[in-house]
């Protein structure tokens, strides 16, 4: 499964740029295809503190990330584009129209990159320790 990712990069660039594209539009593509309704916006999960929507594409981001630049030369580069693109997506809804910066969509942008962050951080270090 790790190799498939790392031999298929593209995968992680198309997921990439799917993100952006739905990010950066302004009002919601998932709810004009699921919807008729560009302003209504599809809900997973009931949000708590932090938004699940978010939450969630960030966890399978990270995780999609993480498997397709598996080598350690690469951990710390990776970890600092998902956490500045989390942060950067979010802030630049100030300027698109029809969406708006919240706290609650950051902050489950941040804790789904930094929870999978943390997972293969400690599944890194368990495989160097047996090696």
């Amino acid at each position: 499964m790790i190799n498939f990712f790392s031999k298929y990069k593209f995968i992680f660039y198309l997921f990439n740029f799917i993100l952006i594209l739905l990010y950066l539009y302004p009002g919601s593509l998932l709810g004009c295809f699921l919807y008729d309704d560009c302003k209504l916006q599809p809900q997973i999960t009931v949000d708590f503190i932090v938004s699940t929507n978010h939450l969630y594409a960030f966890v399978l981001f990270s995780i999609i990330g993480y498997l397709t630049f598996n080598k350690s030369s690469q951990f710390i580069f990776l970890t600092f584009y998902l956490l500045f693109l989390s942060i950067m997506l979010e802030i630049l809804h100030y300027v698109i129209p029809e969406r708006s910066f919240e706290i609650p969509d950051l902050i489950g942008n941040l804790i789904g990159v930094i929870m999978i962050t943390i997972i293969v951080y400690f599944f890194k270090k368990n495989e160097n320790i047996k090696n």
